[in-house]
């Protein structure tokens, strides 16, 4: 069997390239996230053998990408991929004419001013209490426990930990459960804010990579076998920023390796029920393993100023975790918890009107990206945005053009733990139409000026791929 990287090159594809043209191949592997950052290449011999091609090509296109900063060569330690910088992120734009396609969220649902009436209330009932829930309300663990059930993992209010949002949530798990140094895997692209947290806290990312078609449960599995890392921090359900789904036997597989590995799986539902046409409903991740932790939040179905996100973990970790809440935070405003408690009891409702809307924002930018000329938008069944295929490793460069026209659009590198993926570009679908289909024409005046400025990265493509 061959290696990864002859997988990934197709050996009969690059039998007859010189030395440069393979290591350009390796380098969009390596700037597409297909090769991770630290994963170890095959020997020049082995990777000659596989390719049919002769030992000094395959010497000569690694010493290119070493050259370049795209590989690190260690005598008896073998070539693993590197990069040769970080990306860094460009100032905020100030400007009430800017649209800032940075945040794929929604607006607040038509139905939140009367849940909050309807709250009022609830709260009022609680005036006789410290107004401290360090866990949360009953009544709200009890409608998000039971959510949990509904879709096939049985959960009580008791393993439900109430939070101010996801990213709260996120940071309270990971402070619990692992210490400075530990290595996390992490899907490459993934949540940026998730991957800033990691670092905060110290965790060292290890990546696994993920596009619109899904994970590669080989090399997913395969890393936490050989990594064993403390935890793993993954999003199953409509990825972000890719909207691809796992499948139930991918949720099998991985949460057994899991757990022959003694990783820690951290599951972000956040846009779990942000279904348009997806056909199917797969299981919760918890449902596979029991030392699932799971983290939710309202701000993807509700509102992203409504601050209430939820752990779902085994009542053990449930009493850790409160234990060092504590120690730093008393509990969850309650307002926000009686509206939540509100919106939950008519979800069909609420999970209505986000299909409404994300279908019609994506129908907007499918159009705008058609409007544009060789720009494809990949299925996108769900989610908060679609990941887009430049065809050719500028997305840096477009994103730095779209701000010249007050168009604040992420590049691919944003979403990684190594500033690579120049070929993909994250496209929100959840701004209304109107302001989707303004953003795509700004969009398209930004490709307009990348493609007449750099014909050296656009001119070898294929037609389909450029304007």
């Amino acid at each position: 069997m061959g290696s990864r990287l002859t997988e990934l090159l197709g050996a009969r594809h690059v039998s007859g390239y010189s030395a440069s043209r393979l290591a350009a191949q390796i380098r969009a592997l390596i700037l597409d996230g297909r090769l991770t950052v630290g994963e170890r290449l095959p020997s020049e011999r082995a990777l000659a053998v596989e390719l049919q091609r002769s030992r000094s090509t395959v010497t000569r296109a690694y010493d290119i990408l070493d050259a370049e900063g795209y590989v690190d060569r260690i005598h008896g330690g073998g070539t693993r991929v590197t990069l040769p910088h970080s990306y860094l992120a460009p100032a905020p734009i100030a400007s009430e004419t800017a649209i800032d396609m940075s945040i794929a969220s929604m607006d607040s649902t038509p139905g939140l001013y009367d849940a909050t009436v309807r709250s009022l209330p609830r709260l009022a009932a609680l005036r006789g209490s410290s107004g401290y829930e360090l866990q949360g309300l009953a009544e709200l663990r009890e409608a998000v426990a039971r959510r949990f059930t509904e879709r096939g993992a049985a959960t009580s209010a008791d393993e439900i930990v109430i939070t101010a949002g996801a990213m709260h949530a996120l940071n309270l798990v990971l402070t619990t459960v692992g210490r400075r140094g530990d290595r996390v895997l992490v899907e490459q692209p993934t949540f940026p804010h998730a991957i800033e947290a990691l670092r905060r806290h110290g965790y060292r990312t290890q990546p696994t990579p993920v596009d619109e078609n899904g994970w590669d449960p080989g090399h997913l599995t395969g890393v936490l076998l050989s990594a064993r890392p403390q935890a793993a921090y993954l999003i199953p359900d409509f990825h972000n920023p890719t909207g691809a789904t796992m499948t139930n036997a991918e949720r099998d597989l991985v949460a057994a390796t899991a757990r022959s590995a003694g990783t820690l799986l951290i599951v972000d539902e956040t846009t779990a029920e942000l279904d348009i046409d997806r056909g199917w409903s797969p299981a919760p991740m918890a449902s596979f393993s029991p030392s699932v932790i799971t983290i939710g939040s309202m701000s993807k179905l509700a509102w992203g100023g409504l601050r209430i996100g939820w752990i779902r973990a085994d009542r053990r970790l449930v009493g850790r975790l409160l234990a060092l809440r504590s120690s730093y935070d008393l509990g969850t405003a309650l307002l926000e918890q009686c509206i939540a408690a509100e919106l939950l009891a008519d979800l069909p409702s609420l999970k209505a009107h986000v299909r409404a809307r994300l279908s019609a924002g994506r129908s907007a930018v499918a159009d705008g990206l058609a409007a544009i000329g060789g720009l494809r938008m990949p299925s996108t069944p769900g989610g908060l945005s679609a990941w887009v295929d430049l065809g050719a490793p500028i997305s840096t460069a477009l994103s730095l053009a779209a701000r010249e026209q007050q168009l604040i659009l992420p590049p691919g590198p944003r979403f990684t733990t190594g500033g690579v993926l120049e070929r993909r570009m994250r496209i929100p679908i959840s701004y209304p139409p109107a302001q989707a289909a303004d953003a795509m024409a700004r969009l398209r005046v930004a490709w307009e000026h990348v493609s007449q400025s750099d014909r050296g990265a656009l001119g070898d493509l294929p037609r389909s791929a450029v304007v």
